[in-house]
């Protein structure tokens, strides 16, 4: 099963550069175009990545990362903000959020891949040890 990953930008030269970028990884592609498409998008297509654009209308990609990771449905999706803000204000603020990572614009097309490929190893191992952690846990209740 090929992981998924949403690339939420609100400027469609951003997102189709970014859709580019990841054609030579193993992935589904769903884009979004605003903070709250974004959250209709996590429910429908449950991504394991998020490429979240950090300045979007509706709601902001720090406010969309709090929700995500508040909630405990989603709160294991990778968050990887994409983002030209780079004071450190800006990050403390999404690491507050709750942000696995973060990665600035003009995003260069190599360290992207790298960066993704990394953090769907890192969800793949994290998934195959909340499995095994159930199946103990349902092997010790019976």
């Amino acid at each position: 099963m090929s992981s998924r990953i949403l690339i939420a930008d609100d400027n469609v030269a951003n997102r189709e550069l970014l859709e580019a970028y990841l054609a030579t990884v193993d992935c589904e592609l769903e884009t979004a175009v605003d903070g709250a498409d974004t959250l209709e998008k996590v429910e429908s297509f449950k991504p394991d990545l998020i490429l979240l654009d950090v300045m979007m209308p509706k709601l902001s990609g720090f406010e969309v990362c709090k929700q995500l990771k508040e909630n405990p449905k989603t709160s294991g999706v990778m968050i990887l903000m994409v983002t030209a803000l780079s004071e450190l204000g800006d990050i403390e603020r999404g690491v507050s959020a709750g942000t696995d990572d973060f990665l600035s614009k003009p995003v260069n097309r190599i360290e992207l891949t790298k960066r993704v490929e990394n953090m769907l190893k890192l969800k793949g191992t994290t998934d195959e040890l909340e499995r095994l952690r159930q199946y103990i846990q349902e092997m010790e209740e019976r």
